[in-house]
């Protein structure tokens, strides 16, 4: 019984080849369709020397070729290697050398940027290119055309018996460092992630056609819309377990947040996948100008949104229940490291969180660990580390220290991936997130969570996005320091501000430092841009002390 990727998607093509799996603007694909593209793309990849084990990049912006080349990939055994397309030269030199890449497939706008690089990894060996009518030079490259690979390439399933052993490698977002690759073989990333196991009941499926039954049997789809671009372990995950169940996926190539109310009314979309307030924030705001603006949505088949990966604040989700009051929310956690880790269904009046983060039935597997790698017990307060045992990834690639690091033998004797997320315990069992450990801050010997105080900042009306980092302080060590993009149209008092986060966090919590900031800048997945923030409370810190 293999439980592969390759295999998973095959099992329910076969058992609904005419119904519709994958819409990107005006294109769209049949699981029947996209089984025999990505087979005839997979035939063409082996045939350029490409096989088992073997790392491709797919480096482009969502779009149905995106998720036809990881099914490729998957299908001749190589490991799909996720390249964020906003990466500079530097970044893909990084990333190209340190994934090991033996084959690119790479959309035309990104040629100049590959050209810059390609030469100095030796073990690139085969592009292929996503034509998108830019006209970018494609000086220095020898590419093969998408359409011609398709056309060279043999549309029949015939490739050899598949493992649960094959790797998924997903590249982490480099937001506090240089990403890593993490490995995963795929029977655990299908039990930890990718819909193997129910996040309620905790009960793992039966078998590898378990899926596949059931679409075969459902009368109808789900619609499901996935924001964050491919390239985010997040939205790859949850576009493949869409496709496993047999639903039809609706992808944005950039998110836009009017334009997502447009493709949700346009493609009846039940179910959005959001990052937290990066993409929350800016989809309710955008749904409020356009109805102000007589923009009319038939909006009535929405029925639940999921945000994972980052903190969705509690005025947010206010605002989504008092929109659609008999909306489904969910807050879910969980890291490339680890896979899911806890779910939270949110409702009307219940959206205020305890830490940095929300309250959370853990998942299966799912335990907090404190610095002895002891059980963190119910109702102790004793904070902690989030760690999930049982499906678990091999450990980072080409990194032997970080491995060592992350994933350790608890006390218990079993071995969990501890990715850094700090957590308390509640008396109930559940568990409350309070926020990533690497980027803590540590003032004056107190502890604090940035998300927290994120949250706290921008539930003021005058504030549409914050970042919290830690400047260097001579006296407390870090100060607690707030990069602050205000409303368009509004101004920010900043005495306002200070009294509006007194009366939710203690005084040690506080904001010694306040930078108001054009935008305030994230990945593409919405995630902090930690680097650049860190770089600019350091510089202002050191101004505000020279002029002291």
């Amino acid at each position: 019984m293999a439980y592969n990727m390759a295999d998973l998607f095959e099992h329910t093509a076969d058992v609904i080849p005419d119904r519709v799996a994958l819409i990107c603007g005006d294109d769209e694909r049949t699981f029947g369709q996209l089984e025999e593209r990505s087979n005839r793309l997979a035939h063409h990849l082996a045939g350029a020397g490409i096989g088992p084990g073997d790392h491709v990049g797919i480096y482009a912006a969502n779009s149905i070729e995106w998720v036809e080349a990881l099914l490729a990939i998957f299908k001749i055994r190589a490991v799909p290697i996720n390249i964020n397309y906003r990466y500079v030269e530097a970044e893909l030199r990084y990333l190209f050398d340190n994934a090991d890449l033996v084959g690119l497939v790479y959309r035309e706008e990104f040629g100049p940027r590959v050209a810059a690089v390609v030469d100095e990894v030796p073990s690139l060996r085969h592009l292929v290119m996503i034509p998108d009518g830019s006209g970018a030079s494609q000086e220095g490259l020898d590419p093969v055309s998408w359409d011609e690979a398709l056309a060279a390439g043999s549309p029949e399933r015939d490739f050899p018996e598949r493992s649960n052993d094959d790797i998924v490698m997903i590249y982490t977002g480099g937001t506090t460092g240089m990403p890593k690759g993490v490995m995963w073989r795929t029977e655990d990333i299908f039990f930890a992630l990718i819909g193997g196991t129910d996040p309620f009941t905790h009960e793992k499926v039966p078998d590898e056609h378990f899926h596949a039954r059931n679409a075969a049997a459902a009368g109808g789809q789900l619609t499901f819309l996935s924001t964050p671009p491919l390239m985010h372990g997040a939205a790859f995950a949850s576009c493949l377990m869409q496709l496993f169940q047999g639903n039809r996926n609706v992808l944005v190539e950039k998110f836009d947040a009017p334009e997502v109310w447009r493709v949700v009314e346009r493609n009846g979309v039940n179910s959005i996948l959001i990052v937290g307030d990066a993409m929350g924030r800016p989809l309710i705001e955008a749904l409020d100008e356009l109805e102000a603006g007589g923009e009319e949505l038939d909006l009535s088949g929405f029925l639940s949104v999921s945000s994972s990966a980052a903190v969705f604040s509690p005025t947010v989700k206010d605002r989504f229940l008092e929109r659609f009051p008999n909306l489904v929310l969910t807050d879910s956690i969980g890291a490339t490291e680890a896979g899911f880790t806890g779910i939270r269904t949110v409702a009307k009046d219940d959206t205020a969180m305890k830490g940095g983060g929300p309250t959370v039935t853990p998942g299966r597997d799912t335990v907090v660990l404190d610095d002895e790698l002891q059980l963190v017990e119910a109702g102790s307060g004793v904070i902690g580390r989030v760690a999930r045992g049982g499906n678990i990834p091999i450990g980072y690639y080409k990194d032997e220290a970080k491995t060592a690091a992350t994933f350790v033998v608890a006390a218990d004797g079993n071995r969990y991936s501890v990715p850094g997320d700090f957590a308390t315990v509640e008396e109930d069992g559940r568990i409350t997130l309070l926020g990533r450990g690497s980027v803590c801050i540590n003032t004056g010997g107190e502890k604090v969570f940035p998300e927290e105080v994120e949250s706290v900042l921008k539930a003021h009306p005058d504030v549409f996005d914050a970042i919290v980092v830690g400047a260097p302080d001579e006296r407390w060590g870090q100060r607690v320091t707030a990069l602050v993009q205000v409303r368009d149209d509004h101004a920010l008092d900043l005495d306002d501000l200070d009294r509006h986060a007194r009366e939710h966090l203690a005084g040690y919590k506080l904001p010694r430092l306040v930078v108001p900031v054009d935008e305030v800048l994230r990945s593409p997945s919405g995630k902090p841009d930690y680097p650049w923030a860190l770089q600019l409370a350091a510089d202002e810190a050191a101004k505000q002390s020279s002029n002291a």
